[in-house]
Order: structure tokens, then C-alpha cells, then sequence
């Protein structure tokens, strides 16, 4: 038993953080819960865990800053370059084919768990860079990390997070500012950022494409089914799921089909 949290403390909170987000404490990762929560505490200036879990129960917007201070914000800019080659290569030319003949030619696409924005960054700029005339793309950035989102909608990053931008993409998309890049308006009027809890419908429809990249991780196989689901109802009737490259659909039940390009393997949506 820890000396901050007793076992049904634990539970209690770690029961909570479940049913709010999805995401899973084991006694593995205790540490890290107890180390988070003792933050909280002390920022809100509360002397018992308690007197806290008392006030998430009443108060929605001490849960979200509680999930916030839990959930890890690690990205970088075009993380995982093969996923990125699978979407310039084969999922962009094939989706811009079926929407040829089509009066609406929007490539419809979500990030979610987008972090403090690089990822969704990465994808509107090379969408900027490769799609014909004629065709526009409208990217929805999500996240149930408040503080993340604030960073993403600014766009403004340290020149240490521009590792993996290619020096083309670089002069671009970015103006220098100090010792910081802020992101172009070219890029930043594609992507738009909201709030969002994978426990709950996004209530967006049609999507061309899904990204949720190391997100599932945090999440039990119950969670993580009933997130997949959720993508797979929100999704156009030809469509692709990305996820991390240590996540995978195997053994899951879905109706995603397993997908293996030359460049890395993802998921797609084909129903006829």
C-alpha cells in the first residue's frame, strides 16, 4: 500500500479516470497516477485526496484538467515517416481517384489524440503539397488535453520540435519568429482544433480518413473496441484507419480490414 493513496483510493480513482476516458491505470503505472494526482492537489490547493475526488464528482471542468494532467503528449512533426509515404503513395491518389467524378471532392479527415498539433500540421501540409486543383481538405484535430490544443491551435513551436520537417516544408509552411516557427495560415485554416473524449460520439460523419496513433494504448479491450467502432460508424463507405505501429486490430473483433502497403500496414473501410 502507497503511503499517498490507499488501495481503495486507488481503485476509486483509477474507476473514475476509466469511466470518464477510457483510459486504464494498472498497478504497474500507479506511480504515475499518484505522482499526477499529488500535483492536482497541490495546484488546487486541496489537503486530502478525499476532499478531491469529492470535487471531480461535482465539478466537470476540475475532471477535464484531471484527464488532461494524466494523458502523455509525446509527437513530432511526420512521426512515423512510413505512414506518411502510405498516405502521400496510396491512400491520397486513391481516394482523389474515387472522387473524380464526384461534385464533392473534400478529403474529410480526423486526428485524433492530435496532441499539441504536429500530426495534424503534417498532414495538411503535405496535402497542401500534393492534391490536384480542384480537390480541398478539411482536417478536425482532437484531443481530451486542453493545454495540448491551446499549443496546437497557436502554432508556434521551439526549434528543437522541428526535427523531421524536410527543409522544403520548413521554408514554406513556417515563419521564423525568434528562436520559434509559427506555422503559415496556409496550413493553419485547414486544420481546426476541438475538445473531444473517444468515450463519447465526435459527431463527425463521412470521414475519408482516421488518424489515432498511440492513443489506444492507454485504453483496455473493452475501451479500445468501442473506440473502434466509433471510427468505423463515423467513416465514408471507402476508407482507412491509421494507428501506432505497436497497436494493432488483431484478435479484436471489428469490421476493419487489415491493409498491407509498400510502405507500412494500416486499416481500411470497404463496404460496397
Amino acid at each position: 500500500m502507497s503511503d499517498f493513496l490507499s488501495d481503495a483510493e486507488f481503485d476509486r480513482f483509477r474507476n473514475f479516470i476509466y469511466n470518464e476516458s477510457g483510459i486504464h491505470f494498472s498497478a504497474s503505472n500507479r506511480t504515475i497516477l499518484e505522482s499526477r494526482l499529488k500535483e492536482r492537489l497541490k495546484s488546487a490547493g486541496i489537503p486530502t485526496t478525499a476532499e478531491y475526488y469529492a470535487l471531480i464528482q461535482s465539478n466537470a471542468e476540475e475532471t477535464k484538467v484531471l484527464l488532461d494532467s494524466v494523458t502523455t503528449n509525446l509527437t513530432r512533426f511526420f512521426r512515423n515517416t512510413a505512414h506518411f509515404e502510405t498516405l502521400e503513395h496510396h491512400v491520397i491518389p486513391d481516394l482523389i481517384a474515387r472522387k473524380k467524378d464526384r461534385s464533392d471532392k473534400k478529403i474529410r479527415i480526423w486526428s485524433a489524440g492530435c496532441s499539441t498539433g504536429e500530426e495534424p500540421y503534417s498532414i495538411a501540409m503535405m496535402l497542401h503539397r500534393i492534391m490536384p486543383p480542384g480537390y480541398s481538405a478539411e482536417i478536425t484535430a482532437s484531443d481530451i488535453s486542453l493545454k495540448s490544443l491551446m499549443t496546437g491551435k497557436e502554432g508556434l513551436y521551439a526549434e528543437n520540435r522541428m526535427n523531421g520537417v524536410p527543409p522544403d516544408y520548413l521554408s514554406t509552411y513556417f515563419e521564423k519568429k525568434g528562436t520559434n516557427y509559427q506555422i503559415k495560415d496556409t496550413v493553419k485554416r485547414t486544420v481546426t482544433f476541438d475538445y473531444h473524449n473517444l468515450k463519447n460520439d465526435s459527431g463527425l460523419r463521412n470521414l475519408d480518413i482516421v488518424f489515432c496513433r498511440n492513443v489506444l494504448i492507454y485504453f483496455d479491450e473493452t475501451a479500445q473496441k468501442d473506440s473502434v467502432n466509433r471510427f468505423w460508424d463515423v467513416m465514408a463507405p471507402h476508407s482507412y484507419l491509421f494507428i501506432g505501429h505497436s497497436e494493432s486490430l488483431f484478435g479484436m473483433n471489428t469490421r476493419f480490414e487489415f491493409l498491407k502497403t509498400d510502405w507500412a500496414c494500416i486499416y481500411q473501410k470497404n463496404v460496397t
